[in-house]
């Protein structure tokens, strides 16, 4: 996700200092009023423009479209993104898919409108035009002509301390670090759901309800996008804020699907859903820790699948470049005993595509993966990250995974645990508050097992420039 960017206005600090002190801090904490741009750009206020003294930007005037004098919560907010990334990559899945060297343009765009009816109500809506130009294969994450991502219609309101609110219509959700459900920002095509969402949030606790139906994207014509009533996603979920700002959060959930194929199983998927998360940070440490069961079935045979990932480290918040200094751990089971009753092979369910790396090589599936890390922070505005990767399957009896849920031919019960390991670089660059860049390279040197199966060492190179508006 997208963190919140100060503002800018030299203009307006110099006033401010100017002033006296009083009135160089009532300027101040307006200017930090101002929303930040955000990648899900329907969690933007900008209620806020209706001072006019905040419309310091260009265009700030169809940010904020006054559609009543007598309430300023009446009002139509406009937006674009635009995201362009080069890709080179010289052996997607490892090579196994005979897909041969491939460079090319992936483009997003998108433009929504933002209607507020009163301080309750809202109606937001998006559309994108998304395209994949010279890319040898083009799967359904890579491109989507001009179709509707998000329409979703609002309602909040606020009981003394407590605040309902309740979506309905096309929308996308994330939790967490999007290991298992995310918004899928990382591929060209984001992942939309159309659902039903209602919470309520009062003292420290937050409980969420969701029913939805994930959106099936389609290239055919422009506007063929569907939800599949074949294939279905619910949940409830509780957060809590534990020992201050730390988040301990839990849910129960339930994937569907009326076709269902894997290795050792196939038929309706009815897989139920346990999830348990600790986020927080102290004293310059943060963590991560999340771990999720999964049971249910798959046509005749039982479910018994599980998974859990960690991430921390430690920043030197006094020391030049503030190094942090990151460990990644994570483990996803595989199906031991293939002809049996039970399959254990976990399902993802709507990963990311960037928890490991934008090379997207490996999967969250069968998998062992130990990830240590330093990030540093030349100057303002840039950090950037090193890392190692090493990957271990969690039994040789199933296969190694590439993303999103896809086994290697011929590596289920072949060879030893051994994956491989990667090395990755990445940089990000904020140049202002609308245009943020970002390159990253990976080399993956893949193990034996994979290259008994005809795969090959791996590398990939992908460099983006994201403006929004």
């Amino acid at each position: 996700m997208v963190s919140g960017r100060l503002s800018r206005g030299l203009s307006g600090v110099w006033l401010a200092v100017s002033l006296p002190l009083i009135g160089a801090q009532a300027h101040a904490d307006d200017s930090a009023s101002r929303p930040a741009i955000k990648t899900n750009r329907w969690q933007e206020d900008w209620s806020v423009l209706a001072d006019p003294a905040l419309r310091t930007e260009p265009l700030d005037s169809l940010k904020y479209i006054s559609l009543s004098e007598a309430d300023p919560q009446t009002y139509l907010s406009l937006g674009s993104t635009l995201r362009e990334r080069f890709e080179m990559n010289d052996a997607s899945s490892f090579g196994t898919r005979n897909i041969a060297r491939d460079a090319y343009l992936l483009q997003r765009f998108q433009v929504h409108a933002d209607l507020h009816f009163n301080e309750n109500w809202r109606l937001f809506t998006q559309l994108e035009d998304v395209r994949a130009y010279d890319k040898t294969t083009i799967g359904a994450a890579d491109q989507n002509r001009t179709d509707l991502r998000l329409a979703f219609l609002e309602y909040i309101n606020k009981f003394g301390d407590n605040t309902f609110k309740a979506r309905v219509g096309r929308q996308d959700f994330a939790f967490d670090l999007q290991r298992f459900i995310s918004s899928r920002d990382g591929p060209n095509v984001r992942q939309s759901f159309d659902a039903l969402w209602a919470d309520w949030e009062t003292g420290l606790w937050r409980f969420i309800g969701i029913a939805s139906r994930p959106v099936q994207y389609q290239d055919e014509r422009h506007f063929d996008d569907r939800s599949n009533h074949e294939f279905r996603f619910h949940m409830l979920r509780v957060e809590r804020l534990v020992g201050g700002s730390n988040e301990l959060s839990a849910y129960v959930g339930l994937f569907e699907r009326d076709e269902a194929s894997y290795l050792d199983a196939n038929g309706a998927e009815h897989r139920n859903i346990f999830d348990a998360r600790l986020g927080g940070a102290a004293e310059g440490y943060d963590w991560d820790l999340e771990a999720m069961g999964q049971t249910g079935s798959v046509g005749s045979k039982s479910i018994r699948a599980w998974a859990a990932g960690s991430r921390v480290g430690y920043t030197f918040a006094d020391t030049t470049w503030t190094p942090r200094l990151g460990l990644q751990l994570d483990a996803a089971s595989g199906d031991r005993h293939s002809g049996d009753g039970t399959l254990g092979t976990f399902n993802p369910l709507f990963p990311n595509g960037y928890y490991f790396s934008l090379g997207g090589y490996t999967g969250y599936a069968n998998i062992l993966h130990v990830k240590p890390s330093i990030t540093v922070k030349p100057i303002a505005k840039l950090s950037v990250q090193t890392a190692i990767g090493l990957q271990w399957r969690e039994t040789t009896e199933d296969a190694v995974y590439v993303q999103p849920n896809i086994a290697i031919a011929g590596t289920a019960g072949q060879g030893s645990r051994w994956t491989g390991a990667y090395g990755q670089v990445r940089t990000d660059y904020a140049f202002t508050n609308n245009l943020s860049g970002a390159i990253e390279a990976v080399h993956y040197d893949v193990g034996q097992a994979v290259r008994d199966a005809g795969g090959h060492d791996s590398n990939y190179l992908g460099v983006e420039l994201k403006f929004s508006w």
